[in-house]
């Protein structure tokens, strides 16, 4: 329980960070608009692009794990964003709730976690998971959102405004060309590393800082705003990874892997959808307010699953 509490809370100090900062008046609420530009635009691409140029097509050969953990994020992706349309909401909207339900955060506490429990043979799963979560979970829900944002109705020319949007982003560009890159076996020469490196390590705690920002604006928050995040945190950090788990057992991975899929996917709400959000200018609140509830009811739910999954540290 400590252990996983000394890895939780930096995420929260950097959300207080950000909170007490504005609620100081240090940093104007402009802010939150400028800094996740910058991580749109700048670190969160350096990140996507070091993440697949990295990527070891031979490494990456655990189609049981890909199946149950990617199968498990696109049923709840699309399930939640499916029952958010038939509520009525926007296909936008709808998208960003299918990411609060499924967008696990593999690379800011993933790691860690699992490192901590499975030692050095858990760094590939979790790679994996990572590529799924920020490249390919990501894409889908810009892709559903570019296609909520458009009024053309005519598929060709919906298709061509999308498209053009779609090569236009990016989050897309970005691991595109680094999986490009890397497919030529070259190598990133040092001081690329080392951009990339510092740029991309600046996305998530920046964007924590920026939901603290976010947060530290009084606002006021309707009772079904506050029902809905309650629910998207449910999914999140229950519905999601009961669903790995039965395709784990379904798909016979084996019992180290099939652990490692489960723990990932009971990660709290990752920073991308509030980056989305913020980014198509769509209702943050309840975006904010999952990634907060669901971080902190990891702190329960984590070690209840690794007592269920009989996981301990590594000595």
């Amino acid at each position: 329980m400590l252990s996983v509490l000394s890895i939780v809370a930096p995420v929260f100090a950097l959300i207080a960070s950000g909170y007490g900062a504005r609620r100081l008046g240090v940093i104007g609420l402009a802010a939150v608009s400028e800094l996740n530009r910058f991580v749109i635009y700048l670190a969160l691409p350096a990140l996507l692009f070091d993440v697949m140029a990295h990527a070891e097509a031979s490494d990456l050969a655990q189609p049981g794990f890909i199946a149950a953990f990617g199968l498990a994020c696109g049923a709840v992706f699309y399930g939640t964003v499916g029952l958010s349309l038939m509520a009525g909401r926007p296909l936008a909207a709808a998208s960003i709730n299918g990411l609060l339900g499924s967008y696990a955060n593999t690379a800011y506490m993933g790691f860690p976690v699992l490192l901590m429990l499975f030692g050095a043979e858990s760094l590939i799963p979790v790679t994996i998971a990572s590529i799924l979560t920020v490249c390919v979970l990501f894409a889908s829900a810009i892709v559903l959102i570019e296609i909520g944002s458009h009024r053309e109705h005519r598929p060709l020319p919906l298709a061509r405004k999308v498209g053009g949007s779609l090569i236009r982003n990016p989050l897309l560009v970005a691991p595109v060309l680094g999986a490009l890159y890397g497919a030529t076996g070259l190598g990133l020469p040092g001081a690329a590393e080392t951009f990339l490196k510092l740029l991309g390590g600046a996305a998530s705690p920046l964007a924590l800082v920026v939901i603290g920002l976010f947060l530290g604006e009084p606002r006021p928050v309707a009772t079904a705003e506050r029902k809905s995040a309650l629910a998207l945190a449910a999914v999140k950090l229950f519905v999601h990874p009961a669903l790995t788990w039965g395709l784990a057992s379904a798909l016979a991975v084996p019992p180290r892997l099939a652990a490692m899929a489960v723990l990932l996917a009971a990660m709290p709400t990752g920073t991308g959808p509030f980056m989305l959000a913020e980014f198509y200018k769509l209702p943050a609140v309840v975006t904010s307010a999952v990634i907060l509830v669901s971080t902190l009811g990891a702190l329960a739910t984590l070690p209840l699953l690794m007592l269920a999954l009989g996981v301990g540290a590594q000595p």
